[in-house]
């Protein structure tokens, strides 16, 4: 499905040439109606000659309604400049053709309307000023068609026009992220809430869940139009109707995209390609801020530039954008900024998720430059960064690629030792060869300095090294470096591999009369020899002796005996209390609150007033 729409000059013609092609006035509002002019976005669609149904999108031409231009243009496939015969070229025929330039627009028709009111010749001045008008845009040598829309005069010709170009055009990607930047929102008696918008990298189906971005909220769809025929889906490129299950009218609003949930994450910093129009008066200054429009959303943005301190009519600049409150985009997509007069320019998000804002250093504005114009496998390997490991569905997102066309690449990455994954499926994470080497020289770093602080330690507590590496902790990373045995893990520490504990004599005999002691008198061990802790946490990861409290401790074999003492007794009982602990096994109050509260941390035990239960 493809969708055309109009642009140019106020009173140009262009809602009446809607009506001579579609027969549907895309003029709904009363207010519309009456002034003679379109306010709001409008819509229609149509069959062509090869029987290719398009939808057709009429957007306003006042200069105080470009916002509505900008939000009614952002999806379209084929442009269509109306220009009126009688009045040739005028400023928001320029104005509109730069905001169909920044927004990477690159089919389109030059339609020159209401030809029934000049001669010839004053026509083909206006052809030629048309002409010129498009040659300094991306829509240079587009064809020119001049119709009325009084008389019919040449509709057949531009629909057969429109035809030819768009067979030369790509049907939209689905890549299984879709999104609806919605245009509209009202109710419909007996049905509910409906949105509609121009779906694009993706399709919806009855009864599908889907979640509003940015604001979080979540509905079912109950129903799906599409040129007011009912379908159970609807794919990429479709202008569509959807009626929602579980939101008010009220909760929605213009600038919300409808998607799938999960994945469209609302953004509020941006790196972009900012482009300024030619035409302007006066460059574009470090620390403006601007509206910024994208999709249907706008807001007001902050624009910091990375390399220079402004920006010439006509430059390009990379720059940090700060905006006001969370919108839902992509990276790929298209913007427009403006004053509150004047449309100033636009370009590509190159990050939609930029962090806070600093001055790039060269390095990274060639990064940039390569995300924007790279290959494929050239983008891949800049989002993922050196060091940062990065999920391979994440890696699909921000790429905005279908997964056929990201999976082979990253094969032949890794294949080449340019990438390493780690993890299966949906864990599955991706790292440059340079960021897993600083990965692995920081874990063995930490380890080397760990054992050289503790010596008497088996190892670091797992949570304490992930905590340290930080971002780069993942299981599926911490799996294959123990996999490739550059560290070790027994239970919940972490070594180096081969590391030993490796006592001094004095310290061996202070372990053995240590544990002489404890057995000498297993259920009330004297506690005068507890040695340093060091040696003592030894002796417990080692499994020789148990540490219930700070001056208690029990041989292991005394540990486990009086346990299963214990859960024997609760088993023919259901409870005991520390006075039965305690005679039990002939020791003191002191030794057998000490084993039950630690039996409670275990939760091997569980206390209920007096008495303990199983846990």
């Amino acid at each position: 499905m493809f969708v055309l729409g109009t642009a140019g000059h106020i009173d140009h013609g262009k809602s009446a040439l809607v009506r001579a092609l579609t027969g549907i006035d895309p003029d709904r509002l009363r207010e519309e109606k009456e002034r003679g002019m379109t306010i709001d976005l409008g819509f229609a669609w149509l069959s062509l000659p090869s029987g290719r149904e398009v939808s057709i999108v009429d957007v306003p031409g006042h200069e105080r309604l470009i916002k509505n231009m900008v939000a009614g243009v952002g999806g379209i496939d084929l442009a269509i400049l109306v220009v009126d015969a009688s009045e040739g070229v005028m400023p928001q025929t320029r104005e509109h053709l730069a905001i169909l330039d920044i927004l990477g627009i690159r089919s389109g028709i030059a339609v020159v309307t209401k030809v029934d009111l000049v001669d010839s010749e004053w026509l083909e001045l206006v052809r030629v000023d048309v002409a010129r008008a498009l040659d300094v845009t991306g829509l240079a040598d587009s064809p020119v068609v001049a119709v009325s829309a009084l008389t019919g005069s040449g509709l057949d010709e531009l629909t057969a026009t429109m035809d030819h170009l768009l067979d030369a055009i790509p049907e939209k990607r689905d890549i299984g992220r879709p999104r609806l930047p919605v245009d509209r929102v009202f109710t419909i008696a007996g049905s509910g809430t409906v949105v509609t918008g121009t779906l694009l990298d993706g399709s919806f189906s009855v009864g599908q869940e889907v979640e509003l971005s940015p604001s979080g909220r979540r509905a079912r769809i109950r129903g799906l139009q599409s040129h007011k025929t009912r379908q159970d889906t609807v794919g990429p490129g479709s202008r569509a109707g959807v009626n929602l299950v579980g939101l008010a009218k009220a909760e929605i609003e213009r600038g919300e995209v409808l998607t799938i949930p999960g994945w469209l994450v609302p953004t509020k910093t941006l790196i972009v390609e900012l482009h300024l129009i030619s035409y302007l008066k006066r460059p574009l200054k470090n620390g403006t801020t601007v509206n910024f429009h994208t999709g249907t959303a706008q807001a007001l943005a902050k624009v910091r530039l990375l390399e220079q301190g402004e920006i010439t009519p006509g430059g390009t600049a990379w720059a940090h954008l700060t905006l006001n409150q969370a919108v839902a985009l992509a990276a790929g997509d298209r913007f427009i900024i403006r004053s509150p007069d004047e449309t100033l320019g636009g370009g590509r998000i190159i990050e939609a998720h930029a962090g806070r804002y600093r001055r790039f250093p060269a390095a990274e504005v060639e990064r940039l430059k390569t995300r924007a114009g790279g290959t494929l496998d050239e983008v891949l390997l800049t989002l993922v960064e050196a060091g940062e490991p990065l999920p391979l569905e994440r890696l699909m997102t921000q790429s905005q690629r279908p997964a056929d066309e990201v999976e082979p690449v990253v094969m032949g990455l890794i294949g080449e030792g340019r990438l390493m994954a780690a993890g299966e499926g949906e864990g599955r994470v991706l790292m440059t060869a340079s960021g897993w080497q600083k990965l692995v020289s920081e874990a063995t770093t930490i380890l080397t300095e760990y054992h050289r602080k503790y010596p008497l330690r088996l190892g670091m507590p797992r949570a304490e090294l992930t905590s340290r590496i930080g971002r780069k902790a993942l299981p599926s990373l911490m799996q294959r470096l123990v996999g490739e045995e550059i560290i070790a893990q027994e239970g919940s520490l972490i070594s180096l591999p081969g590391h030993e504990v490796r006592l001094s004599l004095a310290q061996e005999q202070t372990a053995a009369a240590f544990i002489k002691s404890l057995a000498s008198n297993p259920y009330s061990p004297p506690g005068d020899l507890i040695p340093e802790p060091g040696l003592l946490n030894l002796l417990v990861s080692r499994g020789e002796v148990v540490k219930v409290s700070s001056d208690v401790v029990f041989t292991a074999n005394a540990y486990r005996d009086m346990v299963a003492a214990i859960e024997a007794h609760l088993a023919a009982y259901g409870e005991i209390t520390v006075a039965q602990v305690r005679d039990m096994f002939r020791t003191s109050r002191k030794y057998a609150l000490s084993l039950l509260e630690y039996l409670d941390g275990q939760k091997i035990t569980r206390r209920v007033g007096d008495v303990r239960v199983r846990y």
